[in-house]
């Protein structure tokens, strides 16, 4: 989820239909004959070739987030704040996937938040989902190193001189979202799931907080799994459930969100009608984790409604 390869995703996405537009100025960017952007920017469909031809220059990392995306609320700022603390040496651009669907297309974005890095036009996996600040800082130093490697090691203006670059005013969270977020950042999940369950119990309707429980679950499940050796363990026990959702969670956490609901659905059919009841709640649990709007999910609860019936 957070390892960093130059090589990666070439050949896996398309950016070429992006790289060549017409370019208008993204927002957020310097003027004009500043020649370079702020360290944080919002990227279109129609600016996108502006931020390829900046990552020649400095890495740029790609932000992609939606609306309605729960953890994307938890992740982004985040983001922009180790962003910022880089000193203009990295830029964020942000792109709302559902306004920019040519960007999401491009990098093959099939969960969100998801988020990549440019070096030179080349694109490079950062991680899928929410994650703890001090993973994010550990994945920028990386980021930083495979730059300088490649020759990317410029930076861009990110205000003058002894000046700190003004952070975006932001709504503050509510206080139980706030104490599963710092709980988050602090690596201590399983606060940050009792904060979480209890916004629902006061709000039923919440789906921020039932969004990050499902992300917080996930992250508390697959923190301490070796994805070698629970794909082996998967293997050898084939109709064991435990083996079968570790993997399964190491999928969905990977953004092989196809592959998970494949597995579980197969095993819920493999299974005698009196032993399918955890499979099923697995499965609504990861479908409520990416959201009713993915067709991913649709797919998947057509299919178990047929194993049902």
């Amino acid at each position: 989820m957070s390892d960093i390869s130059a090589a990666a995703l070439r050949g896996a996405v398309d950016l070429s239909t992006l790289r060549d537009r017409p370019q208008t100025p993204a927002s957020g960017a310097a003027p004009a004959q500043a020649g370079v952007p702020d360290v944080v920017v919002d990227v279109t469909d129609e600016t996108f070739g502006q931020i390829l031809e900046l990552s020649k220059t400095v890495p740029v990392v790609v932000d992609l987030w939606a609306e309605w995306c729960g953890p994307c609320k938890q992740l982004s700022p985040i983001i922009e704040k180790v962003t910022r603390e880089q000193g203009g040496r990295v830029v964020l651009a942000k792109v709302d996937v559902d306004a920019n669907p040519q960007i999401a297309q491009g990098f093959r974005a099939q969960s969100i938040p998801m988020v990549v890095a440019l070096i030179g036009g080349q694109p490079v996996p950062m991680f899928t989902g929410a994650v703890p600040e001090e993973q994010v800082r550990e994945v920028f130093g990386r980021l930083l190193e495979l730059a300088a490697q490649n020759g990317v090691s410029g930076s861009v203006a990110a205000g003058e001189p002894g000046e700190a670059p003004a952070e975006p005013e932001e709504a503050p969270l509510p206080p139980l979202h706030a104490e599963a977020f710092d709980a988050i950042e602090a690596g201590d999940y399983q606060r940050a799931i009792a904060a979480y369950e209890k916004a629902l119990a006061e709000n039923p309707r919440d789906e921020d907080a039932k969004a990050g429980l499902g992300q917080v679950k996930l992250l508390a499940r697959v923190q301490h799994l070796d994805l070698q050796a629970a794909r082996a363990a998967a293997a050898e026990a084939p109709l064991d459930p435990e083996a079968q959702f570790a993997v399964a969670d190491l999928d969905i956490a990977g953004g092989h969100v196809d592959d998970a609901f494949g597995r579980l659905l197969d095993l819920f059919a493999a299974l005698p009608a009196d032993e399918r009841m955890p499979v099923r709640e697995r499965l609504v649990e990861l479908f409520d984790l990416i959201g009713s709007a993915d067709p991913r999910v649709g797919a998947a609860r057509t299919r178990l409604a047929s194993l049902l019936f």
